[in-house]
């Protein structure tokens, strides 16, 4: 009895982790996808080279999509830096990305998407550039989304994840690290 109790208890905390797990934007649940996103300029944990920040040419970095989820009719791109000291620092959003984008070319946006405001208040990537002798970790997240968004230009990060919630058919994210020189 307590055998069968206790494979019963793995077997619902398995469940619990799986679907959790598989949380999406807002609290909807997203399918399980194999979405992949990369980039020819750094490993994913990584460092970012310095031409990607504001220490360099602060264009943004390549990056290179893949295993889309059937069903997806945009995709959104989220960058942020979690570490930074006046709370997370959005770098760049993008939504309205077409579906069948490969990839990102450094420093260009994928014809026909969208860009959101950035804690710059800018509608483009713009590179870390955190203190000096800091390392921040840089995030970012891409989605598989079941609709295009109806998003004003100029919106940001929480407008972009409200509008998200429930569409979300797969994410995945990439980070990166950066340290900025001392003088």
């Amino acid at each position: 009895m307590r055998i069968a109790f206790a494979a019963l208890c793995a077997v619902v905390l398995i469940a619990a982790a799986f679907l959790f797990g598989c949380q999406g934007v807002g609290g909807g649940f997203a399918q399980v996808s194999n979405l992949t996103l990369s980039s020819p300029a750094f490993q994913d944990g990584g460092m970012l080279p310095v031409k990607y920040t504001c220490d360099g040419s602060g264009v943004n970095p390549p990056l290179q999509i893949s295993n889309i989820p059937n069903g997806t009719q945009s995709l959104a791109l989220v960058v942020d830096d979690p570490d930074a000291p006046m709370g997370t620092w959005i770098h760049w959003i993008m939504w309205n990305i077409p579906p069948d984008t490969a990839s990102i070319g450094e420093h260009s946006v994928p014809p026909g998407a969208q860009q959101g405001s950035n804690t710059f208040g800018k509608l483009r990537w713009d590179g870390p550039c955190s203190a000096a002798g800091t390392t921040h970790r840089y995030l970012f997240r891409l989605y598989a989304l079941d609709k295009v968004l109806n998003l004003p230009e100029k919106s940001a990060k929480p407008r972009l994840e409200a509008e998200m919630q429930g569409h979300v058919l797969g994410q995945t994210l990439l980070t990166v690290k950066y340290a900025r020189p001392l003088s």
